[in-house]
């Protein structure tokens, strides 16, 4: 099959019209509800960052799933900690290398 310009840029067309448009209009949406902390898209690529608030993986899913580019896009998920949290992992780490340590700190 043969494409031509004029098909590359009906594309183009039907892809912004179709998924751009609407999962910014999801995405302010999601902001207003505060699913989504921050984020935006990505400038200079077809891509968003976003961080999303959400108490389960399903929820998360939820979020994604309800962006009408979910079938054609991947995403990677880093989920975070709270600062608290981490610090409390620190000083169980710590206890423990102490304690591994024989007690002695340096």
């Amino acid at each position: 099959m043969t494409w031509s310009v004029k098909q590359g840029i009906e594309e183009a067309i039907g892809f912004i019209e179709q998924y751009v448009f609407s999962v910014l209009d999801v995405c302010d949406k999601l902001l207003e509800e505060k699913k989504i902390a921050a984020g935006g898209p990505v400038g200079g690529a077809i891509a968003l960052a976003l961080v999303v608030r959400a108490e389960s993986i399903q929820e998360l899913d939820d979020v994604l799933e309800s962006l009408p580019i979910w079938p054609l896009m991947q995403t990677t998920v880093i989920p975070f900690t709270s600062f608290d949290g981490r610090r409390a992992a620190g000083r169980r780490r710590l206890d423990d290398e102490v304690h591994r340590a024989g007690g002695q700190r340096s």
